[in-house]
């Protein structure tokens, strides 16, 4: 009997001690946590996308109450108004940011881009782009496999069945980038979205040699610089046979478009051109 509570005594001394030193233990390893950190979490989307540059919202909330200066920090999800809530919470100053939209760098459409041979294999574009160049000639261009489709958690991308392309619904567009990560072929882009959705962008990636890329996609830049030569405002420059408008330069004048000899520039949510005639037509009833 005397053995019996002996021991029982024996482990509650052991128990008690070993309890003081987890209780001291935890007092001298103790993390302290801002309580803003929980406060800016809830005001965030958390849709845990990573559009922020950060794993989850968690993180990004960590960020921002740690950073002196916030202005460059931005949540594509929640836009200006929630990173407006975030700065009053941390009382810091946030710049409004330009909203952001995913635009498809890529025009090969089934009619524009002739199929030379048939992928029999896993139905993801990272598969197909570690195996060979894709179905055409063209071996800078979509695979058409949906891969950014799948990654979008906004239902803001489709496969356009008929072209053979993605294509953005933007309403639903966060610029969260996640298609953009998804895409093997880096076709994909985070542009400004632009006065009234306004834009203007060259819809090819193809760096082969004007002939050589004209012959695997009829609407291919290549790089003939007329486009360059025609912007006044600087905002296109061509490298390695590839043109690309700067959008932060890029005052949406249209007459890069205009001078493209294979349509490769593309000009989104503009109205239609009038024709010549229509123009004289105008004008002439304009002086009588």
């Amino acid at each position: 009997m005397d053995v019996v509570i002996i021991t029982i005594v024996s482990l509650a001394g052991l128990g008690a001690i070993a309890a003081f030193i987890l209780f001291l233990a935890s007092k001298k390893f103790q993390v302290f946590e801002d309580p803003r950190i929980d406060d800016v979490e809830e005001v965030l989307p958390a849709t845990n996308c990573g559009g922020c540059g950060f794993p989850g919202c968690r993180a990004f909330a960590e960020a921002l109450v740690k950073a002196d200066d916030i202005s460059s920090l931005n949540c594509p999800v929640g836009g200006d108004e929630t990173m407006q809530k975030v700065a009053s919470i941390l009382g810091k100053e946030v710049s409004k940011a330009a909203p952001m939209l995913a635009v498809v760098r890529c025009n090969g459409s089934c009619s524009n881009r002739p199929q030379v041979n048939r992928y029999q294999g896993a139905e993801s574009c990272a598969v197909a782009a570690s195996l060979y160049s894709g179905e055409t000639g063209c071996s800078y261009g979509c695979y058409g496999l949906a891969d950014c489709v799948r990654a979008c958690k906004f239902d803001a991308m489709y496969m356009d069945k008929k072209m053979g392309l993605p294509v953005v619904i933007e309403d639903n567009c966060v610029a969260c980038g996640a298609c953009v990560d998804a895409c093997p072929k880096n076709i994909i882009e985070m542009r400004k979205k632009g006065p009234k959705g306004r834009r203007i962008f060259v819809s090819c990636v193809n760096r082969d040699k004007g002939g050589v890329a004209r012959k695997s996609c009829t609407v291919a830049c290549i790089g003939c610089k007329k486009c360059q030569k025609e912007c006044p405002f600087d905002a296109i420059t061509v490298e390695n046979n590839l043109a690309y408008i700067d959008y932060e330069k890029c005052k949406l004048c249209r007459k890069c478009v205009i001078v493209c000899p294979t349509n490769a520039i593309h000009e989104i949510n503009f109205p239609p051109r009038k024709k010549p005639g229509a123009q004289k037509a105008d004008a002439e009833s304009v002086k009588v």
